[in-house]
């Protein structure tokens, strides 16, 4: 059961707790953590220290360089749990996601159908292994006898280095990574070997940065999409021989959608609220439902939540989405995160990928604020590129030029940083209720 290690010691002990663990491993980074719960965690046997020891903790590396451990072949069904993996708990209490060794081992290979990975491959880990176990990639890269180069912390000059002297062939990185990719300084890219391939997902990327990346760093990227819940996997944007005669931009912007069900993930639907399909015309919102192989058993003593989440047999995302003639699925906006303007729905997503064209912008989120004659309206939180100037007028103009005028945000404020979960997601309800934690220039 990993745990987010970004968490405050109150999380650390509630999951814990609620998990019912007997023996806690941790980093010497983390033990204080740990400690100052410590006398709360009744069901603990043994706490364990990854790196050296400290008072009343077991020193991993000693204890098992002095043990001859008797293993005892068991029995595993693929119903039996893998894993149990903890959302983050940013609006409401974490919640178990129970993982099998069929949803594990499906999604694992499918991946492997669709990304052609070989033991040559070298992959460099910069997406932390406890976000739905590393998307899979903890087994994928092990099954296919891959080598893993891991980090401690991830830095885009780090990174780079590592790409250069590890000869890294595959990676993944939530937008956020990928955006600190994008901006790094030419000197820093500088020998970046071409043809890396990676793999994004965790939020929606803006076509922008996709397409930065493949035309200045000349990677492949590959946009998945997923959640804890579905193991992670469930859609793949599956390249087509028709894409590659279109342009940088346009390709870009196809990349940016979710695709199409990988071959072994099951069903995917996108409903509206009577559960009936919508029209693949592009325009049309419903929400991503899933049912099939990866989806998980459930939340792990929570079958309130399980019941709420699994409605009529299938998992409900809460993410909004279109479904083009091609069949290819783009999320628009996590339902809860739509922004209605005088009726009229305003998806932050499309304008923070129309705002990320602007060369001044680096990163955006955009929320709806209250508004007195519309109800809401967007409100753009942005980050300039270093050394790059705009204008909040220059910024509505932009927007004015590439959408319908009712999206374009009502305020625009700069920060220096924007509020972000372990994972790379923006924590939009912090923005919402003005956070005083956000930095502004």
């Amino acid at each position: 059961m990993p745990i987010n290690y970004r968490l405050v010691p109150a999380d650390f002990e509630y999951i814990i707790q609620h998990s019912g663990a007997t023996v806690v491993c941790v980093h010497p980074d983390y033990m204080p953590a740990i400690d100052s719960v410590r006398t709360r965690l009744v069901g603990v046997n043994h706490f364990v220290a990854l790196e050296g020891a400290g008072f009343g903790w077991i020193d991993y590396e000693a204890t098992l360089a002095a043990t001859m451990p008797d293993f005892t072949a068991v029995e595993i069904a693929e119903t039996d749990l893998i894993t149990v993996n903890y959302t983050s708990g940013t609006t409401a209490r974490p919640k178990g996601v129970m993982i099998t060794h069929r949803n594990a081992w499906v999604n694992a290979m499918g991946t492997l159908v669709h990304h052609h990975l070989s033991p040559a491959d070298r992959y460099l880990w910069t997406l932390p292994m406890f976000h739905a176990n590393g998307w899979t990639f903890t087994w994928i890269n092990t099954a296919r006898g891959m080598t893993h180069v891991c980090l401690r912390r991830v830095e885009p000059k780090l990174i780079f280095d590592l790409i250069r002297h590890e000869r890294i062939t595959m990676f993944c990185a939530a937008p956020t990574v990928l955006i600190g990719i994008a901006n790094a300084p030419a000197a820093m890219r500088a020998g970046a070997p071409r043809g890396v391939r990676l793999f994004t997902a965790g939020a929606p990327p803006a076509a922008a940065t996709i397409e930065l990346v493949e035309r200045e760093l000349g990677w492949e990227l590959t946009h998945v999409y997923g959640l804890t819940e579905t193991a992670p996997l469930i859609t793949f944007c599956e390249p087509l021989p028709e894409h590659e005669g279109l342009s940088g931009s346009a390709r870009a912007e196809i990349k940016a959608r979710q695709g199409v069900e990988l071959v072994s993930s099951g069903e995917l639907r996108v409903v509206d609220s009577e559960g009936r399909e919508v029209p693949q015309d592009g325009q049309t919102l419903g929400e991503i439902t899933v049912r099939g192989n990866v989806v998980m058993r459930g939340y792990y003593n929570d079958p309130a939540a399980t019941a709420a989440a699994m409605k009529g047999g299938w998992f409900h995302s809460g993410d909004a989405a279109v479904v083009h003639s091609d069949g290819y699925v783009e999320i628009r906006d996590r339902f809860k995160d739509v922004i209605i303007s005088g009726g009229e729905n305003i998806s932050s997503v499309e304008v923070e990928g129309c705002l990320l064209r602007h060369p001044a912008v680096q990163e955006v989120a955009v929320v709806g604020m209250p508004h007195e004659r519309w109800g809401e309206s967007p409100h753009a939180f942005i980050i300039l590129r270093a050394g790059a100037s705009a204008h909040e007028d220059e910024l509505k103009a932009h927007i004015r030029a590439h959408l319908a005028h009712f999206k374009t945000p009502q305020w625009i404020s700069f920060v220096d940083e924007l509020p972000k979960t372990a994972t790379g997601k923006v924590q939009k309800y912090l923005l919402r209720a003005g956070h005083s934690g956000i930095s502004k220039q």
